[in-house]
C-alpha cells in the first residue's frame, strides 16, 4: 500500500517534509498540497514534479477522496482546526508543533479523538526520533545507572532573531518538556524559572538566557537552561544522574581535528543538522505506523500535557514562584492497549 498525503502549508518545514517523503521515504506519495499563499504551493509542486493537486484551503485537502493522511506544516494558529476537521474525517494526521496555541485547544483535540473512539494524530516532536536520544533512554530503562535522581539539560542556540516574549519556553523548551517526560517515562508536578543575568546578545525587551526547573511525580528534579543567543553554536546537552551513575546524551558525530598545537571538535550551528536525521525517521515510522492504523509517536495527549507544562512555566517566569502543574491522569483511551508505544 502507497500511503496518498495531503500537505498543508508548503513553508520552509513543509517543504522540507515534501521534500524528504518525495525522494528519501518509502510508502507514501504527495497527492495534494495547500498554502495561503497559493504562488508559493504552485511554485513547490513544480519543483518537486509532484503528480499532486493544488487546492484552494485546507478543508479541501483533507475532504480530498484521493488523500489518505494530512500533514499539518501551516502557521501554528491554524492547527487546531485542521487537526479536528481530519479527526472529523477519520483520517490521520501528524501535525508540526505546536498541536494547538492552547491547552484548552489541545484538550478538544484530546476529547474529538475519543469521541471518534481511535487515536488518530501524532505531533512533531521530533526528539524521540533522534538516535541520541534514543540511546540515552535505552540506558535509563536498562537500570543501569540505577533510578534517576536528577536531569541536567541546556538548549543553546547561536542566535534567536524573531523571538520575543516568553518563546523560548513556549517555542524552543516544549521540545524538552516533552522528551525529557518520555526519557523518563514520568510527568511533571511544578515549574519554576529563575531568570539570569541577560546576555547583551538578546534582543530589545527579550530575556535570555532563562532556567527552568521542573519536579516529576517520582521526585525527579531537572534543570534546563535555554540560551538561545549565546553565539557558539547549536548545542544540545542532557544528562541523567541516577543511583549508581550518570549518562550523557552522546556528542554528534564529528571529526576530531589536531592543528597548530589544538585539539579540536566542530560544534553544529544549525538546528536542522543536529536533528535532519530525526525527522527522516520519524517521518518514516509514522507512514508505517498510519498504513497498519496505529499511531506510534507523540499523541495529541501528549500535546496536551507539554500545554499544560508551558503554560505553568510562563506563569512560573511572571510570578517568580513554584507553580504547580496539574495533569490529569492519562486516559484508557491513550493507554499501551490503543496506542503502539517504542
Amino acid at each position: 500500500m502507497i500511503l496518498r498525503i495531503g500537505v498543508i502549508g508548503t513553508g520552509a518545514i513543509g517543504q522540507d517534509h515534501i521534500r524528504r517523503i518525495t525522494h528519501s521515504l518509502q510508502g507514501a506519495e504527495i497527492v495534494a498540497v495547500t498554502d495561503v499563499n497559493a504562488e508559493l504551493a504552485n511554485k513547490v509542486v513544480k519543483e518537486e514534479k509532484l503528480n499532486a493537486e493544488i487546492y484552494g484551503n485546507g478543508h479541501e485537502v483533507i475532504e480530498a477522496d484521493n488523500v489518505d493522511a494530512i500533514i499539518v506544516t501551516s502557521w501554528g494558529p491554524t492547527h487546531e482546526e485542521f487537526v479536528f476537521a481530519s479527526i472529523s474525517a477519520g483520517k490521520y494526521v501528524f501535525c508540526e508543533k505546536p498541536l494547538a496555541t492552547t491547552a484548552k485547544g489541545c484538550k478538544r483535540i484530546v476529547e474529538a479523538e475519543e469521541a471518534h473512539g481511535k487515536p488518530l494524530t501524532q505531533v512533531g516532536f521530533m526528539r524521540r526520533f533522534d538516535r541520541s536520544y534514543r540511546q540515552l533512554k535505552k540506558i535509563v530503562d536498562s537500570g543501569k545507572i540505577g533510578e534517576a535522581l536528577m536531569v541536567h539539560s541546556a538548549h543553546r542556540a547561536p542566535e534567536a532573531p524573531g523571538f520575543s516574549g516568553d518563546m523560548a519556553l513556549t517555542d524552543s523548551l516544549v521540545h524538552e518538556m516533552d522528551v525529557l517526560r518520555w526519557l523518563l517515562d514520568d510527568d511533571y508536578v511544578s515549574a519554576q524559572v529563575l531568570l539570569p543575568k541577560r546576555t547583551r546578545f538578546a534582543a530589545e525587551g527579550l530575556q535570555d538566557p532563562h532556567i527552568l526547573l521542573l519536579e516529576t511525580k517520582k521526585g525527579i528534579r531537572i534543570s534546563v537552561e535555554s540560551f538561545v543567543n549565546c553565539q557558539y553554536g547549536y548545542d544540545i546537552q542532557c544528562q541523567v544522574v541516577g543511583e549508581m551513575g550518570t549518562a550523557n546524551l552522546p556528542e554528534p558525530a564529528s571529526v576530531a581535528i589536531r592543528s597548530e598545537a589544538n585539539l579540536s571538535n566542530e560544534i553544529l550551528v544549525d538546528w536542522k543538522d543536529r536533528f535532519i536525521d530525526s525527522y527522516d525517521v520519524e517521518l518514516q515510522e509514522w507512514i508505517y505506523s498510519t498504513i497498519k492504523g496505529e499511531v506510534s509517536g507523540p499523541t495529541a495527549w501528549d500535546g496536551f500535557v507539554v500545554a499544560v507544562t508551558a503554560d505553568a512555566s510562563v506563569e512560573a517566569k511572571k510570578s517568580q514562584k513554584i507553580e504547580p502543574i496539574s495533569i490529569p491522569e492519562r486516559p484508557d483511551f491513550y493507554s499501551k492497549s490503543h496506542v503502539l508505544h517504542y
